[in-house]
Parts: C-alpha cells; sequence; structure tokens
C-alpha cells in the first residue's frame, strides 16, 4: 500500500504507518499541482492537510486512490461528491483538536475582550498607557453557542465556568445533550435577539455557508461580542465588516477566513480592522492537537487495510461506534445474503427492499443497507462498489431502493430479509444469527435452514419418491461429496427446494445430468469463496 503525505503532518502519528511493513509512505511537501497530478497515479492514499486541493482532476489523475486522509476537521478542500462516485473514502480526524479548537475560542474571546494584543503592543513600543484598554468581563454575560457538537459543547462549558449563562442551538443535538452540558437550546432567530456573545461551531457545508448575514447580524444586540473559530464563510465577510462599521458589533475575534491567505479586499479591511482581534487559522494548531489528528487519521489507514470498520469515514454509513462490536455480525449475514442473492438471478434488479425484524430494528441499520446494496453491485457492474459509492451507482442503474424495519419478529429475535424484483420476478432471501455465524431461514417462499458453504448446489423440481437418491448417487459417482442437505417443501409431493452444501465444485456435465434426472425446473450453482478464507 503506497501512501503519500502532501502536507505538513505530525511525525509522531506518522510513525504509526512507517512501523508497518504494509505501507510504503512518500513525504512531498510543496508539490506544485502539475507536479502532484503527474504522480498521484502511484498512489493508494493520500494524507493532507488544508493545503491540497482534492478535486476532479487529481481524483482523476489518482487511478489507484483508495482513501483520502484528512488530518483535521475540515474537509472543504475536498470534492467529497466526485470521491463518492469514485469509490474513494474520505476520512477526517474530527476528535483529536477539539479541545485545541475550544481553548483557542476562549483565548481569542479572553484576548478581544481584554484587549490583550493591542495592549501587548503599546507596552512593547514604550507606552504606558491603561484607559484605552478598558475591558469587558465574560460574567453575567449571554452567550450564544451555534452548533453543539464536539468542539461546541466544550466552549459551552467553558463559557459556565466564567459565569456565563448559556444558549444553544443545534437541529441535530437531542435535547438531552443540552442538559447534560447544563444549557437551553433554543432557535437561531433567539440566540441572535438574546445574547451578548455569539460563537459559531458549525461544519461549513451548503447549508452553513453565508449562514450569519445581513439579516442575522440586524436581529443582534447593539454592541454584541461575534467570534468565529469554525470555518471561513459561515459569517459572511461582507456583511460582518458592515456591522462593525456601523458599532453593530463592539468586538469579534476571527479565526478562520473565507480565502486562506485573505488576499481580498474585503478581509483586508476586517484584518485591520480596531475591533476584531484575529489569527491565522490557528484553532487546530497546538503540539498536541496535531499529534492527535496523525494518529487518528494513521489508525484509519491501518483499520482500512486490516478490514476493520472505520471510525471517521465522511462518505460511509456508519453505526455508532459504541454498537459497531454489536452490530459487525450482522454486517457479515448482510454480505453473505447479497453473495448469496445475487447468484440467483438473471438480470440486473430493478427494485431491492431490505427489511429489518426484531431487536435490529431499534436502530439505524442503513449501514447494513449500503453494506448490502455494495455486495449486490459489485458482481453485477464493471467499476468496483463499495460502501462509498454504492447509493450513487444504484441510482444511475434506476435501481429502486427500500428499507423497512418492525420490531415484532416471529420465530426469531433478529431477521434480516432481501428482496430483488426485475423482469417480473421476484426473489427472496432471509437470514439471520445463530451463536454469532450466518444462518439462511428462508428461500422464496420457502423455510430453510441451513449455514451458507463455499460450494452449494441449490435446485426446484416436483417433490416425488426416489429424488434424493438420484441426487446421492449421481454425487457419489461424480465424487462430489454431499456435506449437508437442506429440504423445503411447499406441500406434500408439491415442488420441493433442496440446497447442497459441497466439498468441492459442481462441473456443469454434472449439473445438466442432475437437471435431466431430476427435471429440476431451476437448478444453480452458488460459490461463496469468501467463506472459504474465512475458515482459514
Amino acid at each position: 500500500m503506497k501512501v503519500i503525505v502532501t502536507d505538513e503532518v505530525a511525525a509522531e502519528g506518522l510513525a504509526l504507518l512507517q512501523q508497518d511493513p504494509r505501507v510504503k509512505m512518500d513525504v512531498k511537501l510543496g508539490l506544485k499541482k502539475e507536479e502532484l497530478l503527474a504522480i498521484i497515479g502511484e498512489y493508494d492514499i493520500i494524507i493532507t492537510r488544508s493545503g491540497t486541493n482534492v478535486d476532479k482532476d487529481l481524483l482523476d489523475a489518482g487511478k489507484r486512490l483508495k482513501m483520502v486522509a484528512r488530518a483535521g476537521v475540515g474537509i472543504d478542500n475536498v470534492d467529497l461528491d466526485y470521491a463518492s462516485s469514485k469509490g474513494v473514502i474520505v476520512v477526517n480526524a474530527p476528535f483529536g483538536n477539539t479541545n485545541s479548537a475550544a481553548e483557542h475560542t476562549m483565548a481569542l474571546l479572553m484576548a478581544a475582550c481584554r484587549n490583550v494584543t493591542v495592549a501587548n503592543a503599546s507596552l512593547k513600543s514604550g507606552e504606558w498607557k491603561r484607559a484605552p484598554f478598558t475591558g469587558v468581563e465574560l460574567k453575567g454575560k449571554v452567550a450564544g453557542v451555534i452548533g453543539l457538537g464536539k468542539v461546541g459543547g466544550r466552549v459551552a462549558t467553558r463559557l459556565k465556568a466564567f459565569e456565563c449563562e448559556v444558549l444553544a442551538c443545534d437541529p441535530y443535538i437531542a435535547v438531552k445533550r443540552g442538559h447534560d452540558l447544563g444549557v437551553k437550546l433554543v432557535s437561531h432567530d433567539e440566540i441572535y435577539k438574546s445574547c451578548d456573545i455569539i460563537t459559531v461551531h458549525t461544519p461549513l457545508t451548503d447549508e452553513t455557508k453565508g449562514m450569519i448575514g445581513a439579516r442575522e447580524l440586524a436581529m443582534m444586540k447593539d454592541g454584541v461580542i461575534v467570534m468565529n473559530v469554525a470555518r471561513g464563510g459561515i459569517i459572511d465577510e461582507t456583511a460582518l465588516l458592515d456591522a462593525l462599521n456601523s458599532n453593530k458589533i463592539s468586538i469579534a475575534g476571527v479565526d478562520v477566513w473565507s480565502q486562506e491567505p485573505p488576499n481580498t479586499e474585503t478581509l483586508k479591511a476586517l484584518i485591520a480592522h480596531p475591533k476584531v482581534t484575529v489569527t491565522p487559522h490557528l484553532g487546530a494548531n497546538t503540539h498536541e492537537a496535531q499529534i492527535n489528528v496523525a494518529v487518528d487519521v494513521s489508525k484509519e489507514i491501518l483499520n482500512y487495510l486490516d478490514e476493520k470498520p472505520l471510525e471517521n469515514a465522511v462518505n460511509i454509513p456508519r453505526f455508532d461506534m459504541a454498537l459497531m462490536d454489536q452490530m459487525r455480525p450482522f454486517l457479515n449475514l448482510m454480505n453473505v445474503m447479497a453473495n448469496f442473492g445475487i447468484q440467483l438471478l438473471n438480470s440486473h434488479p430493478s427494485k431491492l427492499t431490505f427489511s429489518y425484524a426484531g431487536n435490529i430494528a431499534h436502530y439505524d441499520c442503513s449501514p447494513l443497507t449500503v453494506c448490502g446494496l455494495a455486495a449486490l453491485l459489485d458482481q453485477v457492474v464493471d467499476q468496483e462498489v463499495n460502501m462509498v459509492n454504492a447509493s450513487l451507482i444504484a441510482d444511475q442503474m434506476g435501481i429502486v431502493v427500500e428499507e423497512t424495519k418492525t420490531t415484532s419478529a416471529d420465530a426469531f429475535s433478529n431477521l434480516i430479509t432481501l428482496i430483488a424484483e426485475g423482469d417480473g420476478k421476484r426473489r427472496t432471501i432471509a437470514g439471520t444469527l445463530f451463536e454469532g455465524a450466518p444462518r439462511i431461514v428462508r428461500l422464496r417462499d420457502y423455510a430453510m435452514d441451513f449455514t451458507p458453504e463455499e460450494h452449494m448446489l441449490l435446485l426446484h423440481y416436483a417433490d416425488r419418491p426416489g429424488m434424493i437418491g438420484k441426487l446421492g448417487t449421481i454425487m457419489g459417482q461424480r465424487d462430489i461429496n454431499i456435506a449437508a442437505m437442506n429440504l423445503g417443501r411447499s406441500e406434500k409431493r408439491g415442488e420441493a427446494m433442496v440446497i447442497l452444501s459441497l466439498d468441492s465444485a459442481v462441473p456443469t456435465e454434472v449439473i445438466e445430468e442432475i437437471r435431466q434426472a431430476t427435471d429440476a425446473s431451476f437448478i444453480r450453482p452458488i460459490h461463496m469463496p469468501a467463506l472459504k478464507s474465512e475458515k482459514r
């Protein structure tokens, strides 16, 4: 596995990769775009920070790229949609610098409120002035935190320690999260209208870009204090400059910019404004944070190599990591069912339905659905399909994907059912776990109960005496050992379904011989090579 590092990343974190004999890592800093495009095709993984633009050109040139590892929180420099369309996993390190960003927010807020930077410059120049640098206390102020995630939650806790009353808004956070932090969850507009201090801690997305503009600033109290240590562009910088010039905002602290390095007249005016305390995107710049994010992305790369679940892949649906050990066997079950089921189809499905019944239905099952979808489509399209691009490819193919859940399950505590429809036909396969191992318990309308094996043979025929004997005789004559047999019947002397687990594959001529001997209406050899590797 070849890895290229294109931005400054802490050596302590990269050491994890350097110690692994499977990884060949090249550190190439300061490459021009043309230079990087010329060599990226040699690499499987790229590790970046914010200095490398992982755009369409780079992703197209990176023919071998499997992963983009962003050693930090933001992924604004990565074309996430295009990476997903190519099946490239994008991981980041969302927690390694949370403490650093929270502490920098408070440092910038305190420096701005107490005029630390200008007072420091004044004293160093030989002056002794005190009155011009009279500051503002935090105690008793109403502080509004927009975005109550890992960083915002830590900032809220620290504001409370300074005896602020803290309000917060975050549509993706449960009320319990606010209660746990001791803050009151309110609407965005209430934040703007009620708070003396407003600090932003959301990612930069289409939804949050320009989220605070002229309308929102006009709603704020006169003399409000505004902080942005999240992402440049969340606050409209032209509107921010106007609010500073009109005295609507008395103090601002800004660490991040819509253009970095800043080079527009608006940004230059903001940076030079006497009411604004600024830093050059230092929120994550502590020794501890840089080591943490490097370690985090290195661990993700090793997880990928070890085929373990990725904790911080931003374009793969995933379980809450607290549930991962519990849900991992169901991922395996879904893979087995999908690999088995696709071999029963004669054409591409037009609709796929994933159903979950029992205890499992209490949880988010979307990672299971995407896992199954990827396993199915990987067998029927030319390009590589994984959990990153499975949904996009299904949409391009016109396949309708549905997911249903019910907490009631008749005979099983958990049951997963996969239904594939196409060309007027419908195939059903249902499975569960028995002592942690996959079991198939229904095929079409037949109740079955078997453990999938590497080599199997499935056939339908009219149920009549002597059929099992014919199967055994033909297999014996051809030296093919039957390890197990499972029979399902619709009714006595009706249609029967038989699944044979075998020690070896069945040659084509033997399949034809069995078809003729049993007058089978359907016969299909099943090969599950992954099950062979699991048993080694």
